[in-house]
């Protein structure tokens, strides 16, 4: 299982399920970033990946999700607008406030870019606000359909083509655009940051000037010279990454959200801090930060591994690494070795490895997988060298756990 990339769910603005990838840096994280993706993308758009995957390398995590009825999430595409687009940002922000930080940055791309500038006014938690080729206004997004406004109006609905996908616009998308109210975007008081290309052929570089002049400082514009509306080369995403980075930095120590348990760990010490009242759970290391959690099953979020499956991924990883150490030294043609590990417990009667004080024993089953061009016995030898491992040695040797209060 990835760590820093993880898999989520979470119910959007009507109870559909959202789906999300949030991108967590290897090391300390110094805050969450939400990214809004543009109009009829999804969260994998290569723009929206390549700055995700940047800005976790500065240590900014970000959650990166599917807007209602587009990519992988749920729900009828036909039936959303830009007030729901805004209450699903809103959701995605609970959904992190609740189970890891509230976004201090929201980015948005070309629409993505007005419905954070929306959203933001309700997230209090947002210290910065990033748009990237966006419109001042939500009906600039009309413009793409124009020619079959007048299809919509009249029979309610008219299917349209945008980049080269059909797509089923109904007349509530644009009634709800013509009932936007003008965004005040001088009572954010939150840091803004405006990219736009002067070369953008779906939204107009004058749509960034208004965005600007509306907003009050701190307020900053960079040029995306030669870049398209959709960021497609990939210098210019990674360009915007590191100025978002870089610009953001600067409004960070403000909120001081660099999480508790990872100040000060000593190399091979592990600490384990909640993260919520029920069973997920922080493990950071020196350099690491994970997510533990139980099934939904007992009560957990299903966020990550639980104990035991961290148990058996540190044997089964310990396993693997010896087996592929020992293969190098000796020059045995391994070509790939796989580890996989279940845990049980069966009564002492079923097992000649026990004894009367013990009525019941933990068994773990670990199956290796040798691929190459190996002799049964170089396969024999790895299989020995397999119960080598410190970790499986541990396991089997005598352990003393010592427990102490912390003074407070």
């Amino acid at each position: 299982m990835n760590q820093s990339r993880i898999q989520i769910k979470f119910n959007g603005h009507n109870g559909d399920a959202l789906s999300g990838l949030l991108e967590l840096p290897d090391g300390k994280t110094q805050a969450y970033a939400l990214f809004a993706h543009c109009f009829t993308c999804s969260k994998n758009i290569a723009a929206a990946t390549r700055i995700s995957r940047a800005l976790k390398e500065n240590g900014i995590a970000v959650l990166r999700f599917d807007f209602t009825g587009l990519g992988n999430s749920d729900g009828d595409f036909a039936n959303t607008n830009f007030s729901s687009n805004v209450q699903d940002l809103l959701a995605a922000t609970a959904y992190l406030r609740e189970h890891y930080h509230a976004p201090a940055l929201l980015i948005g791309h070309s629409l993505g870019g007005a419905a954070v500038l929306q959203a933001a006014l309700n997230i209090p938690e947002a210290i910065g606000v990033v748009t990237i080729g966006a419109p001042f206004d939500a009906q600039h997004v009309m413009k793409q359909f124009q020619c079959q406004t007048e299809e919509i109006e009249t029979n309610g609905v008219a299917e349209v083509d945008l980049a080269g996908r059909k797509f089923t616009i109904q007349k509530q998308f644009l009634d709800d655009l013509k009932n936007q109210q003008p965004m005040n975007i001088g009572q954010l008081k939150k840091a803004l940051l405006v990219f736009h290309s002067p070369l953008d052929q779906t939204v107009s570089i004058n749509e960034a000037e208004k965005i600007y002049v509306a907003a009050k400082h701190p307020k900053s514009f960079i040029s995306l010279d030669n870049a398209d509306h959709l960021l497609t080369k990939k210098e210019d995403a990674a360009y915007v990454a590191e100025n978002i980075g870089t610009w953001v930095k600067r409004y960070l120590p403000e909120l001081n959200i660099v999480n508790s348990a990872e100040s000060n760990i000593t190399t091979g010490n592990v600490v384990v801090n909640e993260k919520n009242q029920q069973f997920t759970r922080n493990v950071t290391t020196d350099a690491h930060q994970w997510i533990a959690d139980e099934p939904k099953s007992v009560g957990g979020s299903n966020l990550g591994p639980d104990p035991y499956e961290h148990l058996l991924a540190a044997l089964g990883t310990c396993t693997s690494m010896t087996i592929r150490m020992y293969a190098n030294l000796k020059k045995i043609a391994l070509d790939d070795v796989s580890v996989e590990l279940s845990h049980s417990r069966i009564h002492g009667e079923d097992c000649q490895a026990c004894d009367e004080q013990h009525k019941k024993i933990d068994v773990i089953d670990r199956q290796i997988t040798l691929k190459g061009n190996l002799t049964d016995e170089e396969k024999q030898k790895l299989l020995i060298i397999a119960d080598k491992c410190p970790v499986h040695k541990t396991l089997h040797n005598k352990l003393l756990i010592q427990s102490k209060l912390v003074r407070q």
